[in-house]
């Protein structure tokens, strides 16, 4: 049988490929099998990390997004648990993983299954596993489920029924109450809202109009395949965002911000009123400055390897402390779990914070994005010129070059780190997860993905041209140890 293996944030495979029913049926079993299994209320997640422990008769909940045969996926997964013994129920249609993760720990499950590939190319399809409290579910319960992985897929009763289950209502009423209505209706505010095809489609317009502010849907119909389109919020990816903020930048007087979520709705993005990309580095940023400064609130940040070198500057300003996590959103939601923590995010757009689960959400972003805006009175992008005035220029970009030798060329570097990359001399390098090589001006990461043949090449400098010097350099000694030159 093929290898499955739980990648950042769970298994994820090509539909009709690796990611077929019979290799679901395997997974599915193995998750049966462990939390049916004695004992497992003694793993570090529930004495260590307080996630309240549920016995697997409180059953599983299912949500899927809306990719090719998701829906009936989810509902062959329930078929399998109740088979096994845990009760399951599916919701009532697609949601944003988000909603599945509140409703996870809202609802007392045992678990959550989220059937998506969230931002991979629509041709993937994938298992998300959430514990009681909503959070990913970390190594140590991956693993005990990857152990567990029959040779053999068990035999299905198609005939099994599964219970459907509405979470949508109650997750959008769990938001109406952290986002501060005078604050994001005191200056006029347009939302130009896009979805990308996921499931996220509708959230956010249905939440602002229940404050009376208008907005926009772009790209929220059904559309399995995204029309060709990976459905990450990465700027090469929103032309169509930016065609309709200009439209209506043209055509409105109020102040206009554009958000963007990923297909399964826990990342965010977003796009100012002139048509400029707002990036996951200025996103966090952004929403950790205002949610200190504005709102109040207290505790700390929490950033992976990748995130921009922004936030230990927020955090030394204003006495909060910055925790450093590898890559994978379950690292931070440890530290959302155990500790008074603000805001936690990641480089790629998931953005979790307190008084929520202790999980990426995209949809609450958005609002207080817009939040932050109505507030401010000031245009989308004016409050980034501000940003960088007072932290200093951060220029970042992402390359993902592909290569099948990627986890060697990541050893290689990590072992013999190059003296020098596109000009700028090694003055560091860090290891917390692939291999940060730090300069004067900022940094390169290099890293392999854990669900992709792609070499990850992250790099973060003063001024965007060194930062194309940098990634050019990159990809060039890459290919050198690929043997490619």
């Amino acid at each position: 049988m093929e290898e499955i293996s739980f990648g950042t944030d769970g298994w994820r495979g090509l539909i009709a490929d690796d990611y077929t029913f019979d290799n679901l049926a395997r997974v599915t079993k193995a998750l049966a099998d462990y939390l049916n299994s004695p004992g497992r209320e003694n793993l570090r997640v529930y004495k260590e990390l307080n996630v309240p422990f549920r016995p697997a008769d409180e059953g599983v909940i299912i949500g899927y997004d809306g990719r090719f045969l998701s829906e009936k996926f989810a509902l062959f997964v329930g078929k399998i648990l109740i088979e096994e013994g845990i009760p399951a129920k599916v919701t009532e249609r697609m949601v944003p993983t988000p909603a599945l993760a509140w409703s996870t720990d809202e609802y007392d499950h045992s678990a959550g299954v989220m059937i998506t590939a969230s931002h991979n190319p629509p041709d993937y399809n994938g298992f998300k596993v959430k514990l009681e409290s909503g959070a990913s579910a970390p190594p140590e319960v991956t693993d005990e489920i990857e152990n567990r992985l029959p040779d053999a897929p068990p035999a299905v009763d198609q005939g099994v029924e599964v219970e459907r289950i509405a979470v949508s209502d109650c997750y959008i009423d769990s938001l109406l109450e952290i986002i501060d209505e005078e604050r994001l209706t005191k200056n006029p505010v347009f939302g130009v809202v896009d979805s990308m095809y996921g499931s996220a489609q509708g959230f956010i317009s249905e939440i602002l109009s229940r404050f009376g502010v208008p907005s926009v849907d772009v790209r929220a119909e059904f559309n399995p395949g995204f029309k060709g389109v990976r459905p990450e919020p990465l700027e090469e990816y929103l032309d169509p965002l930016k065609e309709e903020i200009l439209k209506q930048s043209a055509d409105r007087d109020e102040l206009i911000m554009g958000v963007v979520t990923d297909g399964d709705g826990d990342r965010v993005s977003a796009v100012a009123e002139d048509g400029s990309f707002i990036d996951a580095h200025r996103t966090y940023a952004l929403l950790m400055k205002y949610l200190v400064e504005t709102r109040g609130w207290t505790g700390s940040a929490v950033k992976n390897f990748p995130l921009t070198d922004m936030i230990f500057k927020i955090g030394d300003k204003h006495d909060r402390d910055v925790i450093e996590t590898p890559v994978g959103f379950k690292f931070i939601a440890e530290k959302m779990i155990v500790g008074d923590v603000l805001i936690g995010g990641e480089e790629s757009g998931g953005i979790g914070l307190k008084n929520h689960i202790p999980d990426r959400d995209g949809i609450l972003c958005s609002l207080l994005l817009l939040e932050m805006v109505g507030d401010s009175g000031l245009p989308p992008s004016k409050l980034v010129e501000e940003l960088l005035d007072e932290y200093g220029g951060h220029y970042y970009r992402r390359n993902d070059a592909h290569f099948e030798a990627r986890k060697e060329i990541v050893k290689e570097a990590e072992n013999d780190p190059p003296t020098e990359v596109g000009g700028f001399p090694v003055k560091k390098v860090e290891t917390t997860d692939g291999v940060k090589l730090r300069f004067d001006d900022g940094w390169l990461l290099i890293r392999a993905s854990g669900t992709e043949p792609l070499l990850r090449l992250y790099c973060e400098m003063d001024d965007p041209a060194k930062v194309d010097r940098v990634l050019a350099g990159a990809e060039d000694y890459a290919s050198k140890l690929a043997g490619e030159n």
